[in-house]
């Protein structure tokens, strides 16, 4: 059975039918979520680009950033660069477009020309402000 979309979902149901089909493969995923096209020979053709383009604009992340100026403050680029005094500033756009909040902790891993940030669970923090 053909679960033929007729709009390709966008924004936050495009986010959750893809966690409710976070079981199987991406081009699956692509497909119930409407992003095919049946061609006349009747092959669906899967447009996981599209699809992932629209994930990554569903959680604020604008591929093509000339479509989403607002003419407001610096458009993300994803680069950054060691600044003279030795810090790396990752801006406001990115930490708000991750839901991140004033105070949250994160540990670093340093790898071979790499840097991991894991958020710390703030669970016990947030329980001391209720």
């Amino acid at each position: 059975m053909i679960d033929n979309v007729a709009t390709p979902l966008t924004g936050k149901a495009l986010l959750q039918k893809a966690k409710e089909l976070s079981n199987l493969p991406k081009r699956e995923q692509a497909k119930k979520c409407g992003y095919f096209t049946r061609g006349k020979d009747g092959i669906d053709r899967v447009n996981l680009t599209e699809f992932y383009e629209a994930l990554l604009a569903s959680r604020g992340f604008a591929i093509n950033p000339d479509q989403n100026k607002d003419g407001r403050g610096r458009e993300p680029t994803f680069r950054v660069s060691v600044h003279k005094n030795g810090q790396i500033v990752i801006g406001s756009t990115y930490t708000r477009s991750m839901g991140l909040s004033e105070g949250d902790e994160f540990e670093i891993k340093l790898g071979y020309k790499h840097i991991h940030l894991i958020q710390l669970s703030n669970d016990a923090d947030h329980e001391d402000e209720d």
